[in-house]
């Protein structure tokens, strides 16, 4: 039986994901996305790849085990950013304001990166479970001002948001106003973006 560290093994095993999850954060952070495999992370943790397959059978299970690990905390932050706001117009825009901080902040930016990465159906289709979770709060604040469609509205709205995103990663030096301009097309389209972009 392998050597545990802690009171039961259950205990260890969840430990030892904890590990495994927030070493293949900083792998990603430094290395990039292409640099993340199974191979590479037993090296960074000293377990050998045998061990490493009791937790993930590939590596798409491993992507997918990082993103449903941020997604509850990402959900929560969402959820707590439209609770302030009364208007629909509020809700909105700290819909996007909290969406893009967080695809933005050194934790989960590495799980926003490994969303776009190639990944076979099943673990595609749990990250997509997970991120219904975010749409959900918008799609109840449209719904209960009177939106028409508020899930394809929210679904659109979320667009601008993952535009955004990208735009982040190829030019992040002009966050701010990449922000100011999603908040201003969710809210008013084309009409709210001359005074924003001015």
């Amino acid at each position: 039986m392998p050597k545990i560290s802690e009171a039961t093994v259950a205990e260890h095993r969840a430990r030892q994901l904890r590990t495994l999850l927030d070493a293949a954060r900083v792998l990603v952070a430094e290395e990039g996305i292409e640099a993340l495999s199974l191979a590479a992370l037993a090296r960074r943790v000293g377990l050998s790849r045998p061990s490493l397959y009791e937790y993930f059978r590939s590596k798409g299970d491993l992507v997918a085990a990082i993103v449903e690990e941020e997604l509850p905390r990402w959900a929560s932050l969402v959820e707590e950013a439209l609770a302030g706001p009364s208007d629909l117009e509020g809700k909105v825009e700290a819909y996007v304001r909290v969406q893009l901080e967080v695809m933005t902040d050194g934790r989960h930016a590495a799980a926003v990166a490994l969303v776009e990465h190639a990944l076979a159906e099943p673990a595609r289709e749990r990250i997509r479970d997970g991120h219904a979770q975010l749409l959900r709060p918008l799609v109840t604040a449209l719904d209960e001002a009177g939106v028409a469609g508020p899930e394809l509205r929210a679904h659109l709205v979320q667009g601008i948001v993952d535009a955004a995103a990208k735009l982040f990663a190829a030019r992040p030096g002009n966050a701010q106003e990449v922000i100011a301009v999603s908040v201003a097309q969710a809210l008013h389209g084309l009409g709210g973006l001359n005074e924003t972009a001015a």
